[in-house]
């Protein structure tokens, strides 16, 4: 009988086991619908800070400053750069019907955000520490200003001109006019483009690096524990055990 018993035992699963199975896919399924929601919810904030940019000076009209990038770049950190891509794909679209740029625009900002917050969210990726998170920023901006520079100087301005009738030459003049270091297409991309994706990128992450911390246990579904608060009356009671 008491081997029977044995072998009965042996042959039957572990109810623990099926019970841990079941929680986990459970724990996974709740995991994935926070992780839809929270880049609903960055994809909807990235829509809304497009909506804002505005013309820095020195700049041409064509390069407007935004603080898109930032919802972004949150993804990537909480949830990789695949999920950066996706932030940035919606945001376009949603910004897409409102173009003054035939989508010219949301092209640009769609190709240089994914290649900045993408970059960022690898790296991040390996190295999650403060450490990382610095390094992970900086390529992130390096990456975006090289592709930009790289982009236009190549296709995008070039696109731009023929798009709208015009030639090279306007577009040199339209900047030359408020930055007077441009007289060509070369010091363009060097006097314009180059500052103004360093400059947007080290805004982007110093405003990241500030709030992520702060946002990242929202993103993840997990609540930040409130530091204890000592109570007059705790120290009060203490005294007078002493005595």
């Amino acid at each position: 009988m008491t081997k029977n018993k044995a072998s009965m035992n042996k042959s039957q699963p572990p109810i623990a086991y099926t019970k841990t199975k079941f929680e986990d896919m459970n724990g996974k399924r709740r995991m994935s619908t926070r992780k839809i929601t929270s880049l609903a919810l960055l994809s909807a904030l990235a829509a809304f800070f497009y909506f804002l940019e505005s013309v820095i000076p020195f700049m041409p009209p064509f390069l407007k400053l935004d603080i898109s990038e930032i919802p972004v770049l949150l993804g990537a950190f909480a949830f990789g750069p695949g999920s950066a891509v996706i932030i940035e794909l919606i945001k376009n679209l949603i910004h897409l019907p409102f173009t003054q740029t035939a989508g010219v625009g949301e092209l640009a900002n769609f190709l240089a955000g994914s290649v900045f917050a993408g970059t960022a969210g690898l790296i991040y990726h390996f190295i999650k520490n403060k450490k990382g998170a610095i390094i992970s920023m900086a390529a992130g901006t390096i990456a975006m200003t090289v592709f930009t520079s790289l982009f236009n100087y190549y296709f995008l301005l070039d696109f731009y001109a023929k798009f709208y009738g015009m030639s090279m030459t306007d577009i040199i003049a339209m900047t030359s006019a408020v930055n007077i270091y441009v007289k060509d297409i070369y010091s363009m991309i060097v006097f314009a483009f180059i500052p103004f994706n360093l400059f947007k990128g080290l805004v982007v992450s110093l405003l990241t690096a500030f709030i992520y911390k702060r946002v990242s246990p929202l993103l993840h579904g997990k609540k930040r524990t409130p530091m204890p608060i000592p109570l007059e009356n705790d120290a009060e009671n203490k005294n007078d055990t002493n005595d």
